[in-house]
């Protein structure tokens, strides 16, 4: 039976680098896969997703998918699972669509992305998506001191930045993973003794 899946970690957790592994899982059992990722994720370029860790597929914009499906539902039966990076940058409406998906055609929808943004508030996306996923999954990672990290702080000159657009596209050096307790005291690494 097919799920709409929901896969969040904090930055840094290998959630691309694992929705990259599913897809690759799909194509060398000669499964059609379809790897999607919002227009608005440009760091990698167009139509690429690239893991930290080097890894990297072609892929296809959502908005892209909707639209071609608007056109021809029937193209959806092109795929026998449909994986999307980045879905905290989804609308609700995206999300619901590919709900609609998963019930109406059979297809399985793996969305990876984070839970909250820098402020920790949640993205539209990975609010719905919480709220109606079939299976919910957690991709954890570690803060510097070893606790699991649930936080995404933004950071600038080797601080923790607290204001600003939901929205900034960085990796590593915009972005770090702390457990809450180091969130909330702005601590990117221990104090220099």
């Amino acid at each position: 039976m097919a799920k709409l899946y929901f896969r969040y970690g904090a930055m840094g957790s290998s959630k691309t680098a694992n929705a990259l592994m599913v897809n690759y899982n799909y194509i060398e059992r000669g499964c059609r896969s379809l790897l999607l990722k919002p227009r608005l994720e440009n760091r990698d370029g167009e139509k690429i997703i690239r893991s930290r860790i080097g890894l990297e597929a072609e892929c296809r914009f959502v908005e892209e998918f909707f639209e071609e499906i608007a056109q021809n539902r029937e193209a959806v039966r092109n795929y026998d699972a449909i994986i999307v990076d980045e879905a905290q940058f989804l609308t609700e409406q995206q999300v619901d669509a590919f709900a609609e998906i998963v019930d109406n055609e059979g297809i399985p929808v793996i969305c990876y992305g984070l839970r909250t943004d820098f402020q920790a508030r949640m993205f539209p996306g990975s609010r719905r998506l919480l709220e109606i996923a079939d299976k919910i999954e957690e991709v954890k990672t570690v803060c510097w001191c070893g606790k699991k990290a649930t936080h995404n702080a933004r950071i600038f000159n080797g601080r923790v930045v607290r204001a600003g657009a939901q929205v900034m596209m960085g990796g590593n050096e915009s972005y770090v993973a702390l457990c809450r307790r180091h969130f909330n005291l702005g601590m990117i690494g221990p104090d220099p003794e």
